[in-house]
């Protein structure tokens, strides 16, 4: 058994915000499934949305952000981060974080759904260098350890006590490590779940492999509530390639003029659907429209073009997307790029405060693992990352400022292995991660029915009796940790979907196709 004063779930912005605002007092373990850079963060290419210019006002992107949410945003939340996105930047351009600059100025691009230039950025890979300013800086720090390879299996709660404290405290994770193969048991006063989303649980996705949705589920296991799970946004351009799966292409293509074309007409498609914002309409309303194409027309995908701006234009706004394509040889200074929709972000999770807090004492979350009220109905792009460091900021905050009232850990029964053997049957495991990502993606797609979704639940209620079983009956290995983590999001995603009697936002059912007068959360409660 080890303790710590904080254990943070993931290694991206929001955790490593955390560490790094945590460190300066506690001593701090940040566990990464993987890589240390191996989640969402590092993946972003857009920026980060913040009110610089003296023609932009905070007014404005709140505005922006609510609607974007299909009035579903908490405003108290917007509010909050959006008043604290300036702080956010200057903390990063004190890490060392190269942003874009024009004259010692920072450069502003523009993404769908912005009504001003807002967006810092670094060319188009963001979040690579957003991920490696945090990940020095942490690393440099006495008082943070980063752990790779460690598999977070459950939170550690009373029911894992050897006395029952009669409480409902978070005392850490049990975690596999997976350089060991050894379940370790790992104690804390505080916890906070920066583990990211679930878009796994998709056939098609641009989140890394290890977007399993596991703290939201954890988080759920444990007795927390969570919010809006049928809110799953679905980026309009993925790169469609058969060689290269999940190569996301920035919004700010569009943001810099990029048109969508029907690849059959040669004609741009979008003032049938958002005739005043075109293709600078909000994600939801661009994801729909490049769906509907694709199916109206029987196409594989549709195109997104900028090869009306000059090579030179495009080749600095884009350096890292135009080498990709062009080693696939797709040259997006003379033609088209073939893209598709595929899920993009988790715009509900773990429901939280504004200091991160969960229901759950000990228990703080931040980033794309939570709700805080931000994204609301459909995430403004370029909002995510700063979600990241204001809330990862808060939670160590507030983390920091009732230290006194945390109690320490009871002891902690360690992870028992008596009673299991290792599987023989893998491949149960793979073939059941199949067919749940697959029938997400038919049933619980962009657009949805009453009757797909039954056809989702009733699946789900098949496969978790079989993965419940094999479970119980084997030593865990992170596929089947991931396996039992998708499950239950899917059911989270399902149950919160068919409790949702309108079309808001990034959720869209045809047999619903109304709002309601009043936009209400959808709270899931164990």
């Amino acid at each position: 058994m080890s303790n710590f004063d904080v254990i943070i779930v993931g290694s991206g912005a929001a955790g490593l915000s955390a560490a790094i605002t945590l460190a300066r007092t506690h001593k701090v373990l940040v566990l990464a499934k993987g890589d240390l850079a191996g989640g969402s963060t590092a993946w972003a290419q857009g920026g980060i949305a913040a009110v610089l210019d003296a023609g932009d006002t905070f007014e404005n992107h709140i505005d922006d952000t609510m609607v974007a949410g299909a009035g579903l945003n908490r405003r108290e939340t917007v509010e909050f981060v959006v008043e604290n996105a300036p702080a956010a930047i200057e903390r990063l351009e004190e890490m060392g974080v190269p942003f874009n600059k024009e004259a010692e100025v920072l450069h502003l691009t523009r993404e769908g759904g912005h009504s001003h230039r807002r967006i810092v950025h670094v060319d188009d890979a963001t979040g690579w260098a957003v991920q490696d300013a945090l990940q020095k800086t942490a690393a440099a720090h006495p008082n943070i350890t980063m752990q790779p390879n460690m598999v977070a299996i459950d939170l550690i709660a009373d029911r894992h006590a050897e006395t029952s404290t009669g409480t409902k405290n978070v005392w850490g994770v049990y975690a596999l490590n997976n350089a060991t193969g050894r379940v370790e048991t790992l104690t804390s006063r505080a916890t906070i779940m920066a583990s990211g989303g679930a878009g796994r649980t998709y056939l098609f996705s641009t989140a890394p492999r290890g977007a399993t949705g596991d703290g939201i589920a954890m988080a759920w296991r444990a007795g927390a509530r969570v919010s809006n799970m049928e809110m799953m946004q679905f980026h309009p351009t993925c790169l469609y390639n058969l060689e290269v799966k999940n190569f996301l292409i920035t919004e700010a293509v569009r943001g810099e003029g990029g048109h969508l074309l029907n690849p059959r007409t040669g004609k741009r498609f979008m003032e049938f659907y958002d005739s005043k914002r075109m293709e600078l309409a909000p994600r939801d309303i661009v994801a729909r429209a490049n769906d509907a194409e694709i199916k109206q027309f029987g196409l594989d995908y549709v195109h997104l073009d900028i090869s009306h701006e000059t090579p030179e234009f495009v080749k600095n706004h884009f350096p890292n997307i135009y080498d990709k394509l062009i080693g696939l040889g797709i040259d997006m200074t003379t033609g088209p790029i073939p893209v598709v929709p595929a899920q993009h972000y988790t715009c509900g999770g773990i429901l939280i405060d504004l200091n991160g807090r969960t229901d759950l004492p000990g228990l703080y979350a931040a980033g794309e693992a939570s709700e805080s009220g931000l994204h609301g109905a459909n995430r403004l792009a370029s909002n995510s990352l700063l979600e990241c460091f204001v809330f990862g900021d808060a939670a160590a905050r507030d983390i920091a400022a009732h230290w006194d009232d945390m109690p320490e850990p009871p002891a902690i029964r360690p992870w028992d292995e008596s009673r299991v053997t290792d599987s023989d049957e893998e491949v149960v495991i793979k073939q059941t991660w199949t067919e749940i990502r697959r029938f997400m993606w038919n049933y619980v797609g962009i657009v949805r029915t009453t009757k797909r979704l039954e056809r989702a639940q009733h699946r789900i209620d098949l496969l978790r009796g079989e993965v419940e079983e094999y479970y119980g009956h084997f030593r865990v290995t992170q596929d089947l940790i991931e396996l039992r983590n998708l499950i239950e999001v899917a059911d989270l995603i399902v149950k919160s979907a068919l409790a949702r009697k309108e079309s808001r936002g990034l959720h869209y059912i045809t047999d619903y196709p109304d709002l309601l007068p009043e936009a209400e959360d959808t709270v899931l409660t164990p």
